[in-house]
């Protein structure tokens, strides 16, 4: 699987030992990017791979664009062929508990006396203090980190509705192997780079601590929290429907009341700066809210379209696959399990004018795994070998 030398890291060379979402979301942006990134799943293949409900989608999202090797990492055998491929890799990544690969003679350290320019990739729940031996995941650490405080209302705590925490510390670990590789081209040494659930969440509610410092005042919960602005809500329509709205500027404070002709509440001085009208947040938003209710959802989104205001219909991800703005180049064809062809999400990105669309189908449970390690220097016969012992499949 060569990707276009156009592409950013064509000629970089990722072997990924990951499961579940964190670890398959930095194999997959690099994968995007241009990398050739071979998962090395168990001889049974990646568990991910059979979740049922909210997990479903796993697989399919966060590993297009890569082979697939199936080794048994407990047979000496299946633990020397993944040696071999950390040997010429660029990139190792990796998500299990700690000191798992270490065990095997997968850490770092051992990896690194073999491949000195070597950026391995470690995606743990904790960085390392007092809490780094606990078993995180996504919905640990916004319960832990604030997150879910946060996003529910008083009392009752909710996770996010996306593994926020899981892709956000996924991409953080990309920022890490971006920036070491850029060292490497000093240095030429590698190194070890670590993100974590627990810290990327506290990174995400930084601005809420923030708030603390600054104000004295601790932050409320999302549904209950004194907005920054007055006009920042989700309004309903005539239609039974809903639109966001938000107003988060004095010059579109005017624009707002020259579009709804709104001319006295516009003249009004006690109106005419942001602050002012925070502070008259419950006098004010009940009558935004009249005025709002008196157009249909399509007679305002034509009202807003072009006015420059801030505005989002509710959507639902289903919604997402139908969307226009995305059909214009923000999906890509990717296989799905049962081998029809869905649309997901591409890379959020456009480099040098154009979008990265390249969107390999998720591979198969040791597909590539004969091309991969004749590619890493297996003779035809030692390759035999090892599938006959039960090392590789």
């Amino acid at each position: 699987m060569d990707a276009s030398p156009e592409l950013p890291l064509a000629g970089i060379r990722v072997v990924e030992f990951t499961h579940m979402v964190m670890g398959p979301t930095v194999g997959v942006v690099l994968a995007d990017l241009g990398a050739e990134v071979v998962k090395v799943e168990p001889i049974e293949g990646d568990a991910t791979r059979n979740l049922l409900g909210s997990g479903a989608g796993y697989f399919p999202m966060y590993n297009r664009n890569k082979q697939s090797v199936r080794l048994d990492l407990k047979a000496p055998a299946g633990l020397e062929a993944a040696k071999r491929l950390a040997a010429s890799a660029d990139i190792v990544v990796e998500n299990f508990r700690p000191g798992a690969m270490d065990k095997l003679g997968l850490g770092y350290d051992a990896l690194a006396a073999e491949n000195p320019g070597l950026i391995y990739c470690s995606q743990k729940g904790f960085l390392p203090g007092p809490y780094e031996h606990r078993t995180a995941l996504d919905e640990v650490a916004q319960m832990m980190g604030g997150l879910a405080y946060m996003t529910g209302p008083p009392g009752r705590p909710l996770r996010a509705g996306a593994s926020v925490i899981d892709v956000a510390g996924g991409m953080f670990g990309v920022i890490g192997v971006l920036a070491a590789l850029e060292q490497r081209h000093r240095t030429g040494k590698g190194q070890c780079v670590k993100s974590s659930l627990f810290e990327t969440t506290v990174f995400l509610v930084g601005q809420h601590m923030a708030q603390k410092a600054v104000t004295g005042q601790a932050a409320q919960p999302m549904p209950v929290r004194i907005s920054a602005w007055a006009i920042y809500d989700v309004f309903e329509t005539k239609d039974g429907d809903h639109l966001f709205v938000g107003v988060v500027s004095d010059s579109l404070w005017r624009k707002f009341c020259d579009l709804f002709e709104l001319a006295e509440l516009g003249a009004d001085p006690k109106f005419a700066a942001n602050a002012q009208r925070v502070l008259a947040r419950d006098t004010l938003l009940p009558k935004i809210r009249d005025l709002l209710k008196g157009f249909d959802k399509a007679e305002l989104i034509a009202k807003l379209e072009h006015s420059g205001l801030p505005f989002a219909p509710i959507g639902k991800p289903e919604d997402m696959f139908d969307d226009p703005h995305l059909q214009a180049g923000g999906l890509v064809p990717v296989q799905m399990p049962d081998g029809e062809v869905s649309f997901l999400p591409a890379l959020p990105l456009e480099m040098d004018g154009r979008r990265l669309s390249r969107a390999e189908a998720p591979p198969r449970p040791g597909e590539h795994t004969r091309e991969v390690l004749l590619a890493a220097g297996y003779s035809n016969g030692e390759l035999e070998v090892l599938l006959a012992s039960g090392g590789a499949a």
